[in-house]
Formats: structure tokens, C-alpha cells, sequence
């Protein structure tokens, strides 16, 4: 027991640098892969209290919250990278829109 408690302590050491990254990243990039790591570390966070509290079914709220983190960063990246999330990349480049 103590070794998921000390492993939960760590993971939120980590959230924390996370964090402080995602407030001072130099570019908007650095913020969203911050803030992704934050999304992942929470997933970790969630499977290691589903083990402490000795309920298995939090895994399958983990596993739900990486692909839930995994969509929502792919589409806040392609918004910053393109400025919309309806406009193709290739149209974009040539200039018609």
C-alpha cells in the first residue's frame, strides 16, 4: 500500500511541473504538450487510486479519460496550427479560402 501511495505522491510532483510548464511555456506548443502531459499523468492518477482504493473498474475510467485527452489535444492542436477545425489543410495553403 505504501508504494502506491508514494507512487501517487510522485505523480502529482510530476503534475505539478507539468503545470508550471504549461503557465510559462515559451510558445503555444509547449503549453499544449504540458497541458497533455497533465492529461496523461491524471490518467496514471486515476489507475494508481483505482489500485490503492482496491477498485479495478477505475481503470476503465482511466482508459476513458486517455482517449477523451488524446482527442481533445489533437483538436486544439490542429485549431492553433490551422485557426479552424472545418477547413481542410490543403485548401488552406492554396489560398482559396
Amino acid at each position: 500500500m505504501t508504494l502506491f501511495a508514494a507512487t501517487a505522491i510522485a505523480v502529482l510532483v510530476a503534475m505539478a511541473l507539468a503545470l508550471v510548464r504549461a503557465f510559462t511555456g515559451p510558445t503555444v506548443f509547449d503549453r499544449i504538450l504540458a497541458v497533455n502531459t497533465t492529461g496523461t499523468l491524471t490518467v496514471v492518477l486515476i489507475a494508481v487510486y483505482g489500485f490503492i482504493d482496491n477498485r479495478p473498474d477505475f481503470l476503465d475510467i482511466a482508459l476513458l479519460y486517455a482517449l477523451i485527452n488524446f482527442i481533445g489535444t489533437v483538436a486544439v492542436t490542429k485549431f492553433v496550427r490551422f485557426g479552424g477545425m472545418g477547413v481542410a489543410p490543403d485548401k488552406r495553403d492554396q489560398g482559396d479560402i
